[in-house]
């Protein structure tokens, strides 16, 4: 069944990013428990799943995560860029008649016989915080460097072709489509389910763990949210590449990094993200690679794009230790 997204013209200018510390822990959560996820996120998967042996409301996750997903598990966020601990604000401050509603269609039982949300939400958060500590936050600057990076590129497309090109690249699922936005399939009488952003706008959520699939919340309480497969998940994992020792002493083992990380357009936010610096210090560093041909920049408006050049890759290629 399709599902239609009914914007506005106000909705349509309201049309945003951001990235979700928690709805990444839930759809992780997910994954472990053995409801869905790909391949690609196999070596994730065998070093992660032993880390839930001990969680103690591992029952309560199952239940709620094994099937249909409960949209009170994906606040929108109210922030680019929001901490994990403000999203399990909007988590605990749930309405409750919302939450009986959506546990009720989860757990298939009536909202009277559903337990009181004062007594469920402070355990889920908690559970969920403990979870992305364990499973989230050792990985997450790599995790929202990918994010961030998606944000830019998506961001590049939306002021060169407007919100009709960012549409018709996010997903192949996702069609503009009369002034709608149609997700899951072609819109035919009687098969599809409406979604009315009700004047809120919309939220573009780029994804790590719904990866390669694309998520609707289908009951938004405030904005309209799609959730997409980020790009450059594929190398997420991947196991770091040797250290380049033969390039290091020369350029400095921060530029040696930036000149490995840069085999793909990233901005300085992504960068200093990636290597665990100020975004000041990055820009310097990518100015001597400039000044040396090691670096190009792409600046659309206030974003700007590095990649190293082919020269920085032959460097790169011929320093790489034998084996």
């Amino acid at each position: 069944m399709a599902v239609e997204i009914r914007l506005t013209a106000a909705s349509v200018a309201k049309v945003r990013f951001a990235v979700s510390p928690l709805g990444e822990t839930v759809l992780a959560l997910r994954i472990l428990l053995g409801a869905g996820g790909h391949a690609v996120h196999r070596p994730w998967v065998r070093r992660s799943r032993p880390l839930l042996a001990g969680e103690r409301e591992l029952p309560l996750l199952r239940a709620l995560i094994a099937g249909g997903l409960p949209s009170f598990l994906f606040p929108v966020p109210r922030q680019r860029l929001p901490s994990m601990a403000a999203e399990l604000d909007l988590l605990r401050a749930t309405e409750e008649d919302f939450f009986r509603q959506e546990y009720g269609a989860v757990l298939g039982m009536p909202a009277e016989d559903v337990p009181e949300p004062a007594t469920v939400l402070p355990r889920l958060a908690e559970a969920l915080r403990r979870c992305h500590e364990l499973l989230i936050a050792p990985h997450w600057g790599r995790m929202r460097a990918v994010l961030e990076a998606d944000i830019g590129r998506r961001a590049l497309t939306l002021v060169d072709g407007g919100a009709q090109a960012l549409f018709a690249e996010l997903h192949r699922d996702i069609a503009w489509d009369g002034g709608q936005l149609v997700v899951h399939g072609r819109r035919i009488p009687h098969s599809v389910y409406p979604v009315d952003a009700g004047g809120h706008g919309l939220v573009l959520l780029p994804s790590v763990f719904n990866w390669p699939n694309v998520g609707v919340d289908k009951s938004p309480v405030t904005a309209a949210s799609i959730r997409y497969p980020a790009m450059g998940v594929g190398l997420l994992w991947e196991p770091p590449p040797p250290a380049l020792t033969g390039l290091a002493p020369v350029l400095g083992h921060t530029r040696t990094q930036l000149l490995a990380a840069l085999a793909e357009p990233l901005t300085t936010t992504a960068l200093a993200s990636r290597l665990g610096m100020t975004p000041s210090a990055i820009s310097q560093h990518l100015g001597a690679l400039r000044g040396a041909g090691l670096v190009s920049t792409q600046r659309k408006g206030r974003t700007a794009l590095h990649l190293r050049t082919e020269r920085a890759t032959h460097l790169l290629g011929t320093a790489a230790p034998k084996r």
